[in-house]
């Protein structure tokens, strides 16, 4: 479980969280004006000094020279593939498209990819990473908050399939993350709440006094305070790092961090993993109908379910389903969605509930009449609108 964030000192400049793994370690760096200096801590890892930089249309207008220049001054070498922009670059038509990029710019096998991006292009890179040759090396730079506090970290790796989110893909670690928070204030607001839900998640699911700390700090993490970032990121960062160190295939305790995930995919599944609901905006409502599933099954306090709501309104969260022009949110098909979720076993749904702010715990012990329930108070609520 992680350390405590009462605990942790406000740190500015370079902290690092190692993600201990064996010979797999690897360590993440995060700061404040990093990417400047990103060749300084990849250049001492490569086996050959070249590299190819997978990144996306928004991301190499705004970022791709400092990274350029950055990797120039180790005398790194680096080919460039840019993607287009968005969820729908998760999928196996872009997938194959990369690979033959690679393959067609002569990475071999001794030489490196960098996942410059958010969880899109770091997801989508390290499933070619894995794959390329038998298996590559790479380096994650996240860019977004969501992809710094999630998904850069843990070496989940993988593509969506028109049956549902992350079916195909593979457990592979990078070799080194960098999270450089100046890169957030490109972000728009949208982007930084989406990933904020994820780094609450971190507090509900095992650290009630880090919540109690994001309820005095939030706001400045999601405003673009440097030294809140930092300390938001990093305390997010060792959480993930404790249970992936723990349990790195997801056979046990690694299952909390799905927290909001079963409902926030099925979200996402019906609105076709497009600009109408982002990732963390489905997580976000997923980990609120997690916690009203809590407790119509009599785990939480209700008072702790209006707690976080407040909270995800005092920052500016999203709490409710969207309005969205030709849906009509129906709770029988989102059920459908969620059976086609990787993790259901036995033709059972896993959830992750929660018996207290900071304190879940994963079951497969839910009725189906409960899950339609807190579905419908959701969707009954919307189509109304």
């Amino acid at each position: 479980m992680p350390q405590s964030a009462s605990n942790q000192a406000h740190e500015m400049g370079d902290a690092k969280v190692r993600v201990p793994l064996g010979p797999r370690s690897y360590d993440v760096v995060i700061a404040g004006n990093l990417l400047q200096r990103a060749g300084e801590y990849i250049a001492p890892i490569l086996r050959k000094k070249r590299v190819a930089i997978v990144t996306d249309e928004n991301v190499a207008k705004l970022h791709l020279e400092t990274l350029h220049h950055s990797l120039s001054k180790q005398d790194i070498e680096f080919t460039t593939i840019v993607l287009p922009v968005g969820e729908k670059t998760k999928s196996l038509s872009h997938f194959g498209d990369l690979l033959d990029q690679l393959l067609a710019a002569k990475i071999t096998r001794d030489e490196c990819l960098i996942a410059f991006g958010g969880g899109v292009i770091g997801d989508i890179t390290g499933f070619a990473a894995s794959t390329l040759r038998r298996g590559v090396d790479f380096v994650q730079i996240p860019t977004t908050l969501l992809s710094q506090v999630d998904s850069s970290v843990g070496g989940k790796t993988g593509i969506n399939s028109p049956h549902g989110k992350n079916l195909i893909g593979a457990f592979y670690q990078p070799k080194l993350v960098l999270a450089d928070v100046s890169l957030l204030d490109t972000l728009p607001q949208r982007d930084v709440l989406a990933g904020y839900a994820e780094v609450v998640k971190y507090g509900l699911l095992g650290d009630f006094l880090f919540f109690e700390w994001l309820e005095e700090n939030g706001h400045a993490v999601v405003t673009g305070d440097t030294a809140a970032r930092i300390q938001a990121v990093k305390v997010s960062v060792k959480a993930k790092a404790d249970i992936v160190a723990e349990d790195e295939h997801e056979q046990g305790v690694r299952a909390l961090l799905n927290l909001g995930h079963t409902f926030g995919h099925a979200l996402e599944a019906e609105t076709g993993y497009g600009s109408n609901l982002v990732h963390g905006e489905g997580v976000a409502i997923g980990m609120l109908m997690a916690m009203m599933l809590s407790s119509k099954m009599g785990h939480i306090d209700g008072q702790d379910c209006t707690r976080v709501t407040t909270h995800f309104s005092h920052v500016g969260m999203m709490a409710q389903l969207p309005a969205i022009n030709g849906l009509n949110w129906c709770s029988d098909t989102l059920l459908s969605h969620m059976y086609q979720d990787k993790k259901v076993d036995q033709g059972k749904l896993t959830f992750i509930l929660m018996k207290s702010i900071g304190n879940a715990f994963v079951t497969q012990n839910v009725e189906k009449q409960d899950i339609l329930d807190v579905l419908d108070q959701f969707t009954n609520h919307t189509n109304k609108e």
